[in-house]
């Protein structure tokens, strides 16, 4: 493989990620596609014409083989299962910003998994990254009429279930801004006037790790509970990063020592957060950062509030 091929997949890597990312709500699972669909075209004796359309259609088969294994995985998969947080998108678009923001949140990618693997492939290259539908056919190994048919029912049960997002982003960043304010507060009152009313947090563990908030609804139980919590856990010394989780406002959750104990991600509506959606289980948290041990961090947050210290 020359300079130029290096460079040449180089330059598409962010693109492959995106396409495998979406596909598979797996950062680590992407990286792996990406690595595979590079191994590949180095090994390859041909230089294909459009190695953009060669690459994608290389990385959306492997992401296809990973998907349908996966699944049988996540099926037996204790509690509710979470696409890995995704801080920041390497691949941008201007042309197609709005599918791109769109289709990474969890919500979105949560729909996603609804899907079967092809549709959910096609309705990737397709709707989120505007291939045209011979590029679709042949990443896919169907016929372009076929393409056309998984497109329609993908795009049908993604219409259905979509989730409608505060539009205004600089409204969405303020709003998480007065919530993480009233947060290190401690103010209930702050805080249930951020929510909606039949607002819902939800974790996702694994069973691995202790389940902050797992099933809790109410703007006001949720705001109870986010009180009892920030104190112990200022206390101890854990810090809240505000940070964007994939493509929306959210925050990561560190010990004193800057390991990682969780993330939020947000979903709002109408100025209000409708659902606060936290990874916990440290397998999927590795690639944000060193991981803390989340069941030493409860019980440091629990002894200090008994003592009050």
């Amino acid at each position: 493989m020359t300079v130029t091929g290096t460079e040449t997949f180089e330059g598409l890597r962010p693109l492959l990620f995106s396409i495998a990312y979406r596909i598979l709500g797996s950062v680590g699972e992407a990286e792996d596609a990406v690595q595979e669909t590079w191994l590949r075209y180095e090994l390859s004796e041909t230089v294909p014409a459009s190695p953009k359309a060669f690459l994608s259609a290389v990385v959306t088969r492997i992401s296809i083989d990973v998907l349908r294994s996966a699944r049988v995985r996540r099926e037996e998969y204790v509690g509710p299962w979470f696409p890995e947080p995704l801080l920041a998108d390497p691949y941008e678009d201007p042309e197609r910003s709005a599918e791109l923001a769109d289709s990474l949140s969890v919500a979105a990618l949560l729909l996603l998994e609804r899907l079967s693997p092809l549709e959910r492939a096609v309705f990737v290259l397709r709707e989120v990254f505007g291939f045209g539908f011979p590029e679709v056919a042949s990443a896919v190994g169907r016929s372009e009429a076929a393409c056309r048919q998984l497109a329609v029912r993908a795009r049908r049960h993604m219409d259905d279930g979509r989730p409608r997002f505060e539009a205004d982003r600089k409204e969405r960043e303020e709003l998480a801004e007065r919530f993480f304010a009233a947060f290190r507060e401690g103010d209930v009152h702050g805080l249930q006037e951020l929510l909606a009313a039949d607002v819902q947090m939800v974790g996702d563990g694994g069973g691995k790790a202790p389940q902050w908030g797992k099933g809790v609804s109410g703007a006001g139980n949720v705001a109870r509970l986010l009180t009892a919590l920030v104190g112990p856990f200022t206390r101890i010394g854990g810090v809240v990063e505000p940070h964007e989780v994939n493509g929306q406002p959210g925050a990561i959750f560190r010990d004193r020592d800057g390991k990682v104990i969780n993330t939020w991600a947000f979903e709002i509506l109408d100025g209000r957060i409708r659902t606060i959606r936290t990874v916990l289980n440290p397998d999927k948290l590795g690639h944000v950062g060193p991981v803390a041990d989340a069941w030493a961090v409860v019980r440091a947050a629990s002894l200090a509030r008994r003592s009050g210290n």
